[in-house]
């Protein structure tokens, strides 16, 4: 799209000045701020709106960014700041490098924090593969099955099992288990159960089947988005004054599918990426905005991590906030594996 200096120091100014105050911005607004008469800005205002980056909502003298206009804004014109996010110190507490699945839940509620938006993490594939298991007994018939992965996550799956064992029975099932297992996935671990456990007693081989099944449908089922600080977006006049929108923005968080392939797109994709709804059909609501930015483990993109609020973001803010704490993220993930 070509444009003259002039034009898109006229929208950078417009946009900028919209973010800030949430008004439209009329031209004597902008003949304030450059030296141009009004009837000037006034034409080079029909000019932008012409090209579909600007427009007028209901009667309003005044013009407002088109998400079109959004995206040459973020493309071209904006300069982010330098932002220091947290203290060393405060980055180790709240990202510990010894608990993975803490340190991911942090980062989300870290995003939403430090922007008043929502957070969104897409967590790492759980691993199917573990170190070890250990069945605790809970009651007459609920045994609580503990599984360890070789990076020290810990899944706690509950068995609901058809009597009652004893604390030695459930001891020497665990010990067979991790000495003949240990280190396979439970899908491996499923193809050699009828063999391997042809030599116990057929209650407790239908228990370590149980854990089999338990582990397995664990990373089916796991969708694996962390989201923090959806309430925060009710206090965004932009988003609670239509309760239409708001409706749709809380169904994307449950329903999830949408984020899901939004956030799987962009941990292809290299280093911070901006989605702006009515421009990007990856975001499914106009006047709502995604960042994203991929993290990894030891330069290995495991994961997606996020904001999502209003188009009337602070971009030059909330930008170098994304891209801090993926960095941070996977410095505390590559740290722990190391």
């Amino acid at each position: 799209m070509d444009m003259d200096d002039r034009s898109k120091a006229l929208l950078k100014a417009l946009i900028e000045r919209y973010i800030a105050d949430g008004q439209p911005v009329g031209s004597r607004t902008l003949s304030k701020m450059f030296d141009l008469s009004p009837a000037t800005i006034r034409n080079v205002m029909a000019d932008l709106e012409e090209l579909g980056l600007i427009h007028s909502p209901h009667t309003s003298a005044g013009r407002i960014p088109t998400p079109r206009g959004y995206r040459l804004f973020v493309d071209r014109l904006l300069a982010t700041q330098r932002f220091e996010i947290l203290q060393p110190s405060q980055i180790r507490e709240m990202l510990p490098a010894s608990e993975p699945t803490r340190a991911v839940n942090a980062a989300a509620t870290l995003l939403s924090n430090l922007t008043h938006f929502a957070g969104v993490v897409l967590a790492p594939k759980r691993s199917q593969v573990f170190r070890q298991i250990e069945f605790i007994r809970l009651s007459d018939k609920r045994v609580l099955l503990i599984i360890v992965t070789p990076d020290g996550d810990v899944q706690n799956r509950i068995l609901f099992v058809q009597r009652d064992y004893l604390d030695q029975e459930l001891t020497e099932a665990s010990n067979f288990f991790n000495a003949h297992f240990a280190g396979r996935s439970f899908d491996e671990v499923r193809g050699a159960i009828t063999e391997e456990l042809s030599s116990l007693q057929e209650d407790i081989s239908r228990l370590m089947q149980q854990a089999v099944e338990a582990g397995t449908a664990a990373d089916d089922t796991d969708d694996g988005v962390v989201i923090s600080g959806e309430s925060k977006l009710l206090d965004i006049t932009d988003i609670a004054s239509d309760m239409d929108r708001l409706r749709r923005m809380f169904a994307l968080f449950e329903k999830k599918t949408d984020l899901l392939q939004l956030l799987d797109v962009s941990s292809r994709a290299q280093g911070v990426q901006i989605y702006i709804g009515g421009d990007s059909r990856l975001v499914p609501l106009e006047d709502v905005s995604v960042i994203t930015a991929p993290y990894g483990i030891d330069g290995k993109i495991v994961g997606t991590l996020g904001v999502i609020g209003p188009s009337r973001m602070a971009y030059d803010r909330v930008i170098p906030i994304v891209d801090i704490t993926a960095r941070l993220l996977s410095n505390a993930l590559s740290h722990h594996t190391a």
